[in-house]
């Protein structure tokens, strides 16, 4: 994921589904979580394991951080 705008040094991110569809006869183990994260962006990731069957998933995401305001002084 890019962000549309950098932020000013590595935000925190927050990863959650927002949506699943699983397999309900099958065990349901998932991971998701927010990797690689830089100023510019982060790596969505995405585990299962086991016999757990996954058709889909959405992911949600906020990102907190400091950027650049306008009225800024160019460094």
């Amino acid at each position: 994921m890019t962000f549309a705008q950098a932020f000013t040094a590595p935000p925190v991110v927050h990863v959650a589904i927002g949506m699943w569809d699983i397999a309900g006869d099958a065990n349901q183990r998932a991971d998701i979580c927010a990797e690689q994260v830089t100023a510019r962006g982060f790596d969505i990731v995405f585990r299962t394991w086991g016999d757990t069957r996954v058709a889909r998933i959405r992911a949600d995401w906020l990102a907190i951080g400091t950027v650049r305001h306008e009225d800024d002084f160019a460094v």
